[in-house]
């Protein structure tokens, strides 16, 4: 007998909006960083500092699809899971899968780390992050070397994020693309809707993060 599959709401709109606008975000920082537009780089590095710690609450208090404890398998799980990469079958998972909890929770890593030498780095010149005069000069100078090397491995993941969601489709028949754009996903009939929490507080939890980044901001300046 042919399963049955149902469309189903997997991703909440404040997930699918933190996914795109930090895509969107990363590319004007890069962009902003080869034109040499130092503002914009500024205010989207901070943006982006804004998303993440929403981020962080969001995976705490959100829909259970963006819950840390929903998607965070163990490491041998992910392995299990990359091990039958070449298997094609149903999509089944709510969700991120084993392998792409782990991608998730590096991407936030890497990000965390651009952010974070962001606020102390300089330019030598004329811009410098709000944290620069606090940790002096040589820190400075470190913690930029670091924001250099670490987008590199931005843009390594980034690449591996493209590479994974092409493999997917072709290997596996998988669309993880489609679900992140619209919320839903065709699963089993049978399978539990995960719960899904109001975008209000979504919004409330984006707002807090704003005003922490802007009393943070202040306060050091």
């Amino acid at each position: 007998m042919r399963q049955l599959f149902l469309p189903m709401r997997i991703w909440d709109l404040p997930t699918r909006l933190f996914h795109w606008v930090l895509v969107a975000l990363v590319l004007t920082s890069w962009i902003s960083a080869k034109l040499n537009v130092m503002p914009l780089h500024v205010l989207s590095g901070l943006s982006i500092m804004t998303l993440l710690i929403f981020r962080l609450i969001w995976g705490i208090i959100g829909s259970d699809t963006a819950r840390f404890t929903h998607f965070l398998k163990s490491p041998a799980a992910a392995i299990r899971h990359l091990l039958a990469l070449t298997r094609r079958e149903p999509d089944t998972e709510v969700g991120h899968n084993a392998a792409g909890g782990w991608m998730v929770l590096g991407l936030l890593g890497i990000l965390s780390v651009q952010v974070g030498s962001g606020l102390c780095a300089n330019d030598d010149v004329m811009t410098e992050g709000p944290l620069a005069l606090i940790v002096g000069k040589d820190l400075s100078d470190w913690l930029t070397h670091i924001h250099h090397l670490n987008f590199v491995l931005i843009e390594i993941a980034v690449v591996l994020h493209v590479l994974a969601i092409v493999t997917y489709r072709v290997l596996k028949g998988h669309n993880l693309l489609l679900p992140m754009i619209t919320g839903r996903k065709r699963l089993p009939g049978a399978t539990a809707a995960p719960r899904m929490m109001h975008p209000m507080l979504g919004l409330a939890v984006f707002v807090l993060s704003a005003a922490v980044v802007v009393l943070f901001v202040r306060s050091v300046s």
